[in-house]
């Protein structure tokens, strides 16, 4: 399935620690687009793997990830304003 990632965390005294662990756990599983977003191919094992390192470090009272699902990734297209990055993310069309 194809997922898009992104994640708000706080930066408090802890948030620094918790951006490093979130973004690193996100790395190995999506491809990252731009600061806190990630999107990929996932299988339905991958993304229950990257949910669960996601919930170790995830404060609920203070963190949030939301994680869009579908099983084409051709469904939206992409559009740029401002620095266009495609080169980088060249996963939509």
């Amino acid at each position: 399935m194809y997922i898009i990632l992104v994640y708000d965390i706080a930066l408090d005294e802890n948030g620094a620690k918790v951006l490093r662990h979130v973004f690193k756990i996100c790395k190995k599983y999506l491809s990252h687009v731009q600061k806190s977003v990630f999107e990929g191919e996932l299988t339905k094992s991958q993304l229950q793997k990257l949910t669960v390192e996601l919930n170790n470090w995830i404060r609920d009272d203070k963190d949030s990830v939301i994680i869009f699902k579908n099983r084409n990734k051709n469904w939206l297209t992409k559009q740029f304003i401002g620095m266009d990055t495609s080169a980088a993310t060249s996963n939509f069309f």
